[in-house]
């Protein structure tokens, strides 16, 4: 699926080792983005093709392909209730922004112009958001958690019985807004693959459980 984060995809394994296996399989087939990003942990292997959804090209269809079908060779069995894009959304006014300082003290490699990434790939994509001139400034940093359609609703009704609450609904079911008591606030996002289903063709439902 596509999120904040471009294509990515988890698929749950057995063990460690199994995790490098599948790795070192991702890693040999054509196509894949100098960025693309292979996470082995004990119990999966995540893939992430480009880092970066504005990167995602018709190209990319068929590397993803490639990889859940390898996967399923392999035993691997994709999560798509794992997959999700944290960012941090450092808001400021246009002569306030202070990429720079946030990319030095991070330790993070530019992406574009108003955002950057961690180069180990462990850590949150952050953004510089420009605050709208006319509106009071509130909160200076928000989070925005990118997941699947189908994780949207369920992460939200977790959060919101966790005690947070909605704070704006207008764009759902692509996203919500919600705030913890004290109103920090974060936004559930299921864009841009959106949050409306649609009848999948035959290969859509063939790899709706990977990519």
């Amino acid at each position: 699926m596509v999120l904040h984060g471009g294509p990515t995809a988890v698929f749950k394994v057995g063990s460690l080792q199994a995790a490098a296996q599948l790795a070192l399989a991702v890693a040999e087939l054509p196509g894949l983005e100098p960025r693309t990003l292979l996470t082995a942990a004990v119990d999966r292997l995540t893939v992430k093709l480009t880092r970066e959804m504005w990167g995602t090209e018709e190209r990319h269809i068929g590397t993803a392909r490639a990889i859940s079908a390898l996967a399923r060779k392999l035993g691997a069995v994709a999560d798509p209730g794992a997959v999700q894009e944290i960012q941090l959304a450092i808001a400021a006014t246009p002569d306030a922004i202070d990429l720079g300082f946030w990319r030095a003290v991070l330790g993070y490699q530019p992406l574009h112009e108003d955002n950057c990434i961690d180069p180990l790939g462990q850590g949150s994509t952050v953004w510089m958001q420009e605050l709208d001139p006319i509106k009071p400034l509130r909160h200076a940093m928000h989070v925005d958690v990118s997941v699947s359609r189908t994780e949207a609703e369920r992460r939200l009704r977790a959060a919101v019985e966790a005690g947070g609450r909605i704070v704006d609904a207008a764009e759902a079911p692509s996203a919500w807004i919600l705030a913890d008591r004290s109103g920090n606030k974060v936004c559930i996002a299921a864009w841009p693959d959106g949050a409306q289903p649609s009848a999948p063709t035959v290969d859509e439902e063939t790899d709706k459980e990977s990519f």
